[in-house]
């Protein structure tokens, strides 16, 4: 099985790539890397794990290891965060705390994007999520957007949200087509309540993969820690998400592993 990356990103103002992406990690069912690679800085260590873990780990220490000895596997194991102890099936990546290691992270987005990549020939292989933050940044990880095999929009469902998230899908779409990434693996997750599904769709010209419920209690939790509640609506909806993200995942697998007919000329 091929591993794949997906990328969660998101428009000015719009609701939390990272709470959504920490909600998705910590209920899916196959063994997944939650990499915080938003530039704007990690946030989990110190909130979700209320800065019981040294804050000096992670993506920062990752990327400081290759530029010194080009050694990135090496050091990347060795820097994850088993979220789900001790069954190492729910890892976590912390992303960079303070501007000195967002300075070694930034020249490195294309041999990260090629590590998660590699990741298919390791025993076991895991799916790479990876919280890409908002697209309004200094240096967005661009190179991991375009290794994503699916990547997903995070945006609110009301007006004000919309129009910041088309910007944002826009310039997502203009940068795919430049470096002529396939077209087709970009969806919207919606998160909260306002316009229908089918009409934020039809606005945006994407499809709508799911939609996460206004759960002020849950992402309370996920965002400065405590105790998880499986059964809380936010939770839910992000287990469900597992399905229909993971199904247009193996219908991509299934088109790239076509073979190609070959073409014979009459001499």
């Amino acid at each position: 099985m091929t591993v794949a990356i997906i990328a969660l990103v998101s428009g000015k103002g719009a609701p939390g790539v990272t709470t959504a992406a920490l909600a998705c990690t910590l209920t899916w069912h196959r063994r997944l890397i939650l990499a915080e690679c938003d530039p704007a800085g990690g946030s989990i260590l110190a909130g979700y794990l209320g800065g019981a873990l040294d804050g000096r780990r992670g993506i920062g220490e990752v990327a400081v290891a290759e530029l010194r000895d080009g050694n990135l596997e090496a050091h990347f194991w060795s820097q994850l965060v088993d979220l789900d102890a001790p069954r190492r099936e729910r890892l976590l990546l912390p992303g960079v705390v303070d501007a000195a290691q967002a300075g070694s992270v930034t020249p490195l987005w294309q041999r990260f994007a090629d590590f998660f990549v590699s990741l298919d020939r390791g025993q076991p292989p895991f799916d790479v999520l990876v919280d890409c933050g908002r697209i309004e940044v200094p240096n967005p990880p661009w190179p991991l957007l375009r290794a994503a095999a699916t990547v997903l929009v995070v945006t609110g469902a009301r007006l004000a949200d919309l129009s910041a998230t088309r910007g944002a899908v826009r310039a997502i779409e203009r940068d795919f087509t430049d470096h002529r990434v396939p077209a087709g693996n970009l969806r919207l997750l919606v998160v909260g309540d306002g316009h229908p599904k089918s009409e934020i769709s039809k606005a945006m010209r994407l499809p709508v993969i799911g939609q996460l419920p206004d759960d002020p209690r849950t992402a309370e939790v996920l965002t400065h820690g405590g105790t998880i509640r499986a059964n809380r609506p936010l939770m839910r909806a992000a287990g469900a998400l597992e399905v229909p993200v993971h199904s247009l995942l193996d219908r991509r697998r299934a088109r790239l592993s076509w073979p190609t007919a070959e073409v014979t000329h009459a001499v």
